[in-house]
């Protein structure tokens, strides 16, 4: 797994435990993780990607936060958001677990920036993340190049 995979596993919904170490797997596990695999072969549109790059840039900008010091935590939620641009119609957050992402995205609590970032800075995503936060880098800025580059075997 990928320091980036683990950065990001350990900040969504996903790493809630149940007495199982981490690696424990089933037959049923195991197909079901390749199901999920295979379900996200689809790649974001290059459009989306830098849509959502060129807006994540201007908002860390405007609201004083830094991007993760590891750049990969950063790219795959830029094509989370990009994914869910291109699949719902609204950049819903990536690091979340819903029942229904289509309702979620209508309602637009979610969709990034989310309300707990707008009004507190708590970006779950670890993509807008405080100055004072041990995780910032000191970056605003990634480029589509870096994007691909960070996200190419995942």
């Amino acid at each position: 797994m990928t320091t980036a995979m683990q950065s990001l596993s350990a900040t969504s919904s996903y790493s809630v435990g149940f007495g199982f170490p981490p690696n424990f797997t089933t037959p049923q596990t195991r197909l079901h993780r390749r199901a999920v695999v295979i379900a996200k072969a689809d790649e974001p549109s290059d459009k989306s990607v830098e849509i959502m790059r060129k807006f994540s840039e201007q908002y860390a900008r405007k609201s004083d936060t830094f991007f993760c010091v590891d750049k990969g935590v950063t790219s795959v939620v830029i094509k989370g958001l990009a994914d869910h641009r291109d699949t719902l119609g609204a950049p819903l957050c990536p690091c979340r677990h819903y029942d229904d992402k289509a309702a979620e995205a209508s309602q637009g609590f979610w969709n990034c920036p989310c309300v707990p970032m707008r009004e507190r800075k708590e970006c779950h995503c670890m993509l807008f993340l405080t100055p004072d936060n041990d995780f910032a880098g000191d970056e605003q800025a990634i480029s589509l190049e870096e994007i691909k580059e960070l996200t190419a075997n995942m």
